[in-house]
């Protein structure tokens, strides 16, 4: 039996993930930072909850515990996320985007993915067959950020394109650490979730595709890569 943690999986993305892959046989453990919505979006899919607040290392350290427990971890999938949005919805530019607001993000997106790795690394390497998924976005990628022919070079945000680029070179640098294991960065699209104020333009079902299938990859799957539905992303 496959044992799979998904951060942030009380909703949207992190929540179809998990409804797809309990589908699939694994032993899923819904990962979210308030108890009471864990527990019953875990209820709502016949999984597990663990209390995980990405953000802080004793919350972290107690979810290693807790899976430890439970018999250890063979998928890890970092997907909780934030993306800034002010009152009306809107993306505040470049010009706009003060050192905090960089960090706060930051805190989640780039060092929640490293402290909750780094954590659950231990346990990961004692599967046959461990895999960590990082969930990305197009908007990481450098080569269609700085094509003015995409969609999403429009975007007029700084700190959350920088924060999934740093996704994208954490992914890398995990997969060449370790070979034995397959680490791949996610990129599910523009998809309408409460991270976008229910803006994008693909629902979650879309969106958890390719979320779901790096997360089933085998031993002889690719590793090192930044993958969409429709094939690899150019970083």
């Amino acid at each position: 039996m496959t044992t799979t943690l998904i951060t942030g999986a009380n909703k949207g993305l992190g929540f179809e993930t998990a409804r797809r892959l309990v589908a699939a046989g694994h032993t899923v453990f819904v990962g979210g930072r308030d108890p009471e919505r864990a527990r019953r979006a875990a209820d709502a899919l016949g999984a597990r909850h663990v209390v995980i607040d990405v953000t802080d290392d004793k919350s972290v350290a107690a979810a290693v515990r807790d899976v430890e427990a439970e018999g250890g971890l063979d998928v890890l999938v970092n997907n909780a996320g934030i993306e800034t949005r002010t009152s009306d919805n809107g993306v505040p530019g470049a010009a706009d985007v003060t050192p905090g607001m960089a960090r706060d993000l930051f805190e989640t997106n780039v060092f929640g993915v490293v402290r909750v790795t780094h954590a659950f690394l231990p346990l990961l390497r004692r599967s046959a067959a461990p895999v960590v998924v990082n969930v990305s976005s197009g908007l990481g990628s450098l080569t269609r950020m700085s094509d003015p022919g995409t969609l999403g070079s429009a975007y007029p945000g700084l700190e959350y394109p920088a924060s999934k680029a740093a996704v994208n070179m954490i992914t890398l640098q995990y997969a060449k650490a370790f070979p034995q294991m397959r680490v791949n960065a996610a990129d599910p699209g523009f998809t309408k979730t409460d991270l976008n104020g229910r803006t994008g333009t693909q629902t979650v079902e879309e969106g958890a595709e390719i979320i779901v299938r790096l997360a089933q990859v085998g031993p002889d799957g690719p590793t090192g890569g930044y993958f969409a539905a429709d094939g690899p992303v150019p970083w």
